[in-house]
């Protein structure tokens, strides 16, 4: 068991026993800035050292993951000479310059493009933030998405705060949402805290159920941002037990089974499986103080030996990991199970937006160069 680490910790208030600083960290890398029900004046974070980098991580995420399908079209208003009639005349603008006389047309029409104004809302941010970035690479991604969309045809300057704020966006374009909402951070360079003070913000749901939930998007969301280059991460993941023969009712009472998160590389030859738990990571038991809850290690184990699959190496010497918020102290211990290891850690939701950052990239990274040091054993 580690000692107790020393973290920033202001303002943390309790979510059922976990002390939680800001809920906004979570909501933006699980992707629900502003899916609440009410408003209120609240402070803002500012720390350009920090944010700006945090913002163009999750910028780079969204925009990527959105290229991979066509960008949302729009009706744009056009005004150009043409040689065949097209939209409505300006019947002014042809006559005053004689363009009839040389087989030429004025005409206002719709035209269906992709130069919307929330795709250039996205690619101003992107210029912006590339600016403000310590981190080189990230730098670049955002110079180099913003001339992919450049190429596809997103010109002109950044469209003023008012006109994007009034779009309105459905099923079929909630991705762009999504985009447009991180962009709008990027403009602020600043995230929302829970601390009253003079600006209008809508006001996180606080209820343990929503929190839970939230704690299991965030943390996904937040591997997919900074894991993208050489991990896949899969949230919400359906598996099968392997069931070799079964009675013909079995499929109706059977459990299903559902992962919080899958963690692997092809590259790093790795799998790790995280069960994320909104509650104490011991509780009191009946022979001692406290212990590790028996039905979240069996959980755990049940994902990890059910997809073992001899062809797959990854698979039979995957890590699993129960990971908590901490409640007054942190934990960092592990176990190996017939081949698998299974740590137990757990997040200080009371520290700052960069400690937990640090430490959600440590717990990945201690996996990592552990199963690299016992591979070279």
């Amino acid at each position: 068991m580690e000692e107790p680490i020393e973290t920033e910790k202001i303002n943390s208030n309790l979510i059922g026993k976990i002390p939680v600083r800001n809920l906004w960290f979570l909501m933006f890398y699980a992707h629900k800035l502003f899916e609440h029900q009410s408003y209120g004046k609240f402070s803002t974070d500012e720390a350009p050292d920090d944010i700006p980098d945090l913002l163009a991580e999750i910028l780079i995420y969204l925009v990527e993951k959105r290229l991979m399908r066509n960008l949302t079209y729009g009706y744009q208003h056009q005004e150009r000479t043409l040689s065949r009639m097209r939209g409505r005349i300006d019947h002014l603008k042809t006559a005053r310059d004689s363009l009839l006389s040389k087989g030429k047309i004025a005409c206002r029409f719709d035209e269906l493009s992709v130069n919307t104004p929330r795709n250039q809302y996205v690619r101003a941010a992107l210029d912006a933030v590339a600016k403000r970035v310590q981190d080189q690479d990230l730098s670049h991604r955002c110079r180099k998405l913003s001339h992919s969309l450049l190429r596809m045809g997103v010109v002109g300057e950044r469209p003023p705060n008012n006109q994007v704020v009034s779009e309105r966006f459905g099923h079929h374009d909630i991705e762009d949402k999504e985009m447009v909402m991180a962009s709008r951070l990027v403009f602020n360079l600043a995230l929302p805290t829970e601390r009253e003070g003079d600006q209008f913000h809508q006001q996180a749901d606080r209820s343990e159920k929503w929190v839970r939930k939230l704690f299991e998007k965030g943390i996904a969301g937040f591997y997919a941002a900074t894991l993208s280059r050489d991990w896949t991460v899969k949230a919400g993941s359906r598996i099968q037990w392997p069931v070799d023969q079964k009675t013909e009712l079995i499929d109706k009472i059977l459990p299903s089974m559902q992962t919080d998160i899958i963690l692997e590389s092809k590259k790093l030859n790795q799998k790790i499986v995280i069960d994320t738990k909104f509650a104490a990571i011991t509780a009191k038991g009946h022979y001692r103080d406290r212990g590790l809850k028996s039905g979240y290690l069996y959980q755990i184990y049940a994902y990890l030996r059910t997809q073992e699959e001899d062809e797959n190496p990854r698979s039979r010497y995957a890590t699993g990991v129960l990971l908590h918020p901490s409640i007054g102290e942190m934990m960092d211990e592990s176990v190996d199970i017939q081949g698998h290891k299974i740590c137990f850690s757990t997040v200080d939701l009371s520290a700052s937006e960069q400690v937990i950052r640090d430490q959600l990239l440590e717990l990945v990274s201690n996996i990592e160069m552990e199963k690299i040091f016992n591979a070279r054993l």
